[in-house]
């Protein structure tokens, strides 16, 4: 059995993002990544759109999680 030292192994980013706002709330996650997606008017549809076209911003998004599953 072989387990993967990646935490992102087999979640979806919108598991991820789901998780981080149930955490965060949007408030939180926009003063943690400033990006306006998770400002103004935030959905998890809209900020998912934003984020698989921006891999700067998927990145920040996944590094966070990391850090809050640690």
């Amino acid at each position: 059995m072989s387990t993967s030292k990646d935490p992102l192994h087999g979640l979806t980013l919108q598991a991820i993002l789901t998780d981080l706002v149930e955490h965060y709330g949007w408030d939180g996650l926009a003063q943690r990544i400033d990006i306006r997606c998770f400002k103004s008017d935030p959905s998890i549809k809209s900020s998912l759109t934003f984020l698989r076209k921006t891999p700067w911003a998927r990145e920040k998004v996944e590094a966070l999680y990391v850090k809050l599953k640690r």
